[in-house]
């Protein structure tokens, strides 16, 4: 069993036990999160959600991912700049579908 959740812009494939990197969502390690926009669940594509199925996931750590470096040149002017940036990261790990009711919002 597997569904496709959709949660920070992204679209991840995710199955019972799975743990996915996403971005941040609030709240401490060991409490629990429920996706509600899940765009397909097995074979049933939603139009934009499947009706009525939420994932339950709980947090497992918050960390930033690794860095990216975003360098801009134009040749021959002399003009460089130089630019980092983390992406702060919620590490998930999934624990249950629920279908029918709704538990807790995103």
């Amino acid at each position: 069993m597997f569904a496709v959740i959709k949660t920070g812009g992204k679209q991840y494939k995710v199955t019972r036990g799975a743990v996915v990197a996403v971005e941040k969502l609030f709240g401490e390690p060991g409490s629990a999160v429920a996706f509600s926009h899940v765009v397909m669940m097995n074979e049933t594509v939603g139009q934009p959600s499947v009706p009525g199925v939420s994932v339950m996931g709980e947090i497992v750590r918050q960390f930033k991912g690794d860095k990216i470096i975003v360098f801009k040149k134009r040749r021959r002017k002399n003009s460089r700049r130089r630019k980092g940036h983390r992406q702060a990261l919620t590490l998930v790990r999934i624990t249950d579908f629920v279908v029918g009711e709704n538990p807790l919002v995103e």
